[in-house]
């Protein structure tokens, strides 16, 4: 099973200029839709004096979730240079943000395509990138009655804990390497519920907890 794919490790920036435009772009590590989301918004209130904010992004470690934005420039010239640059260094979750300032001369066509392509590429050349593993989020929720067995278990199997909040209920995800997805969830459930491991098979659930994907990174 290949379980690894190449992404950004952090924020990175790039910038270009051409007669008198100017494209400062913004390269961010991204796993949803809400997160991509969340950096535009950002991008766009730190820059709300410019006059496009043009994007792409890739999502998915089946790279099929994409987009292009021309955020009102001509249909092709902003969004498709963008992505463009993202395939080429074979990136995924990942989103770039060029942000052009218009500097009073028009740039034609071909102009823009150059401008926004090589903005993309200035922020990922700035990236630092790096091969990670595919994971599979899992979301924990619990009722405390069950929080020392799921804590123990959580320790005893080093986990990777990547959020948790505790309110009414105890909220735990954790991430775990996609081609160990089925024998970490065995041993875990068996942890929880105090079973021998091949108990589990027979539990159709666990009373107090709901054991769910979230998403996969």
């Amino acid at each position: 099973m290949i379980d690894h794919y190449k992404t950004i490790a952090g924020p990175s920036t790039g910038e270009f200029k051409d007669r008198g435009s100017k494209f400062f772009a913004y390269a961010f590590p991204v796993f949803t839709e809400a997160e991509w989301q969340e950096e535009l918004e950002k991008i766009k209130k730190e820059h709300f004096k410019a006059r496009h904010h043009c994007y792409a992004y890739r999502l998915g470690v089946d790279q099929n979730d994409f987009r292009a934005n021309d955020d009102g420039e001509p249909s092709g010239t902003a969004g498709r240079p963008i992505l463009g640059q993202i395939d080429s260094f074979e990136l995924t979750n990942v989103i770039v943000i060029v942000v052009r300032y218009f500097g009073g001369t028009k740039l034609g066509t071909s102009g823009l395509i150059n401008a926004y392509k090589l903005s993309a590429a200035a922020a990922l050349e700035n990236a630092v990138i790096e091969e990670r593993l595919i994971e599979d989020v899992y979301s924990l929720d619990f009722d405390y009655q069950l929080m020392p067995n799921v804590m123990n278990a959580l320790k005893k199997m080093e986990l990777n804990v990547i959020k948790q909040d505790f309110g009414n209920k105890g909220h735990i995800q954790i991430a775990i390497r996609q081609s160990e997805v089925e024998s970490t969830l065995t041993q875990l459930k068996a942890l929880i519920a105090n079973v021998h491991l091949e108990e589990v098979e027979g539990l159709e659930e666990i009373e107090g907890l709901e054991l769910d994907l979230s998403y996969t990174r």
